[in-house]
């Protein structure tokens, strides 16, 4: 059986008659510590950005304390969003350096590594990767080790370069490819496991 993942996406009614930005009168009402326009933004990010969270964490309450501390961020620097760009698209850099930074704080994202053991990985050992369900697939993202699991996250799911998860981890380039491959091995492994 293969799945297919759909991204779903709204409109409001009123944004899409009026033409205007979903998000603007919303962020308007935030920046003035309107309470509801605040609750509304929150119950709309929020399933989005726990998402986020969750693959970075790998754990529930882990990833719900880092929910919490990206939105008291996002909150106060709301007035640094400039309009332009996707605002989910910043919001979501917010909660991924909020991760980050937590990571980081636990040492989970590890600055050294073995570079010689790195290249006897070998991507000629991987199997296959079979499809899966979404949830069944980010259910084995969370059981990598938090460094690889980071560096897959930043790597595959949010697109960022090797160069710049080195920049934002403070971890070499070389480094950050040695991690995506002992993700992408282990993941292989894990799917292997289960078929």
């Amino acid at each position: 059986m293969r799945y297919k993942l759909h991204l779903v996406t709204w409109v409001d009614k009123d944004d899409a008659q009026s033409g205007g930005d979903p998000w603007k009168a919303l962020l308007e009402g935030c920046k003035k510590n309107d309470r509801k326009a605040q609750k509304s933004l929150f119950d709309r990010l929020a399933p989005k950005m726990m998402s986020v969270c969750l693959r970075y964490m790998g754990d529930h309450e882990a990833a719900q304390d880092i929910l919490q501390e990206g939105f008291i961020t996002l909150f106060s620097r709301l007035d640094s969003y400039s309009g332009t760009g996707s605002f989910e698209g910043w919001a979501r850099k917010i909660f991924v350096n909020t991760a980050l930074m937590q990571l980081r704080k636990t040492d989970a994202i590890k600055l050294s590594d073995d570079i010689s053991e790195a290249r006897t990985l070998s991507a000629e050992e991987a199997t296959p990767v079979q499809k899966m369900g979404y949830r069944e697939l980010m259910g084995l993202i969370a059981k990598l080790p938090p460094d690889s699991r980071t560096v897959f996250n930043l790597f595959v799911v949010e697109g960022y370069s090797h160069k710049e998860i080195a920049e934002m981890t403070g971890m070499a380039e070389a480094t950050s490819r040695s991690k995506l491959q002992r993700a992408r091995l282990r993941l292989q492994e894990l799917i292997k496991e289960r078929y």
